[in-house]
């Protein structure tokens, strides 16, 4: 338990198109890798057998809701934790049918990882390069193609090493993706998953897990540019507290730094940093905290506490790539809320700029409209100015989603270009 307790974490997410196994995937990993508990598995034969299944189905340690078990096919986005001796994971299992490409965008947006599955009779689908655009989009810097189904096609290297080519041209407009790695792979029969093929002695990698276990991930936090979007105002009239409280989006910030409040541009210092567990010197990404400042200032949920010298752009116009997800296209002149951090405003649409065909992922300029599952990039005016950073640059205050009023629907997810 030790050497698992100093493991350290990655968080990757399963995408591709329909039926390509990314469900099985998961379930064969916990299975070989002994991350299923008897009463589980049980549950799962059980399944299998009223459904027919020749063997055990892994999918079904994934696929919780009934719905799911009922149609076989992955609805909701399903998270599974399991650890070996060498890392910690967070699998996030998307859906890989086109209606539900809104939650493989939930599902990928925090991971390091993603694996892209192709089922080896079918090749590169029109959903997988969906899918592997929109890793590269979310900024995820590493990919594993994850060839599956190996053993319907004989173990055939010519059919893997065409799909490589096949991806690899694809790629080559992929950016923001660091490395991608090719795996032969039958998730149903566990070849090249947790242990080396016997079948595929042709392949010179290393099965899936060693590759996710030793893959380098480096710390995608911003530890440059200080931000505090502000979540909450503490206030005590008793002893006269006053702190602002949320969580660090981005770099460093230290007892005794001057600072910047966005929008009002209002400048003071850091008087203390306070946590549950008492005050701290200095709080980095990632760490809840609650600023208290010098200088008594009209600061509310929404605002952004920075350093002056790396303050990011306060502006009321934004221009964004949106991954539509409404039924309803996206056009000019549509008006919704906007919720970005923790500001909330309401936005307008003043361009559609392009839809982005995923096949070539070239931009067609002719476009007016954004449809469902479609991406493209958008010019937007909100009705307050926003503290925002590009996406490539933060995650956390470089992105955004658009609300349907009317609804109360989540309609789009945006990366500020």
């Amino acid at each position: 338990m030790a050497a698992l307790a100093s493991a350290d974490l990655l968080r990757l997410a399963t995408a591709g198109s329909v039926d390509d196994g990314k469900s099985t995937l998961i379930g064969r990993l916990l299975f070989d890798s002994k991350q299923v508990l008897t009463d589980q598995l049980e549950h799962v034969e059980e399944a299998s057998r009223r459904r027919g299944a020749g063997m055990v189905d892994l999918s079904l340690l994934v696929d919780g809701l009934r719905a799911e078990r009922e149609q076989g096919i992955t609805i909701d986005v399903a998270y599974r934790y399991f650890a070996t001796t060498k890392r910690t994971f967070i699998i996030a299992d998307t859906p890989g049918h086109v209606q539900y490409t809104r939650n493989m965008v939930t599902g990928a947006s925090t991971a390091d990882l993603a694996v892209i599955l192709v089922d080896a009779r079918k090749g590169l689908l029109e959903q997988s390069k969906r899918h592997a655009y929109i890793s590269s989009l979310l900024g995820i810097p590493h990919l594993v193609v994850a060839i599956n189904k190996m053993d319907l096609v004989d173990y055939d290297e010519e059919v893997f090493d065409t799909i490589v080519r096949e991806f690899s041209d694809f790629a080559r407009g992929l950016g923001g993706v660091r490395d991608i790695v090719y795996v032969p792979i039958s998730a149903k029969l566990g070849d090249n998953v947790v242990d080396a093929s016997a079948h595929m002695p042709w392949y010179g990698g290393t099965p899936l897990l060693e590759h996710l276990e030793t893959v380098h991930v480096a710390d995608a936090r911003n530890l440059d540019d200080a931000r505090l979007p502000v979540q909450w105002v503490i206030r005590d009239h008793e002893t006269d507290y006053r702190g602002y409280a949320g969580q660090l989006a981005g770099g460093v910030l230290r007892a005794g730094d001057e600072v910047l409040v966005l929008p009002s541009r209002q400048t003071t210092t850091i008087a203390r940093i306070d946590t549950y567990d008492g005050s701290l010197e200095e709080a980095v990404a990632g760490m809840s905290v609650t600023l208290l400042l010098a200088d008594e200032l009209d600061v509310s949920r929404g605002d952004i506490i920075c350093h002056a010298a790396s303050a990011p752009e306060l502006s009321r116009e934004l221009d964004a790539t949106i991954c539509w997800m409404a039924e309803a296209p996206l056009r000019a002149g549509a008006r919704y809320a906007i919720k970005h951090a923790t500001h909330g405003a309401r936005a307008i649409v003043d361009e559609v700029v392009d839809r982005v065909d995923v096949h070539t992922l070239a931009p067609d300029d002719r476009a007016t409209e954004l449809a469902l599952n479609d991406i493209g990039r958008v010019r937007l005016r909100t009705s307050t100015p926003m503290a925002f950073d590009p996406y490539a640059r933060n995650r956390a205050t470089g992105s955004f989603i658009l609300i349907d009023e009317s609804s109360n629907d989540t309609v789009g997810a945006g990366m500020i270009r």
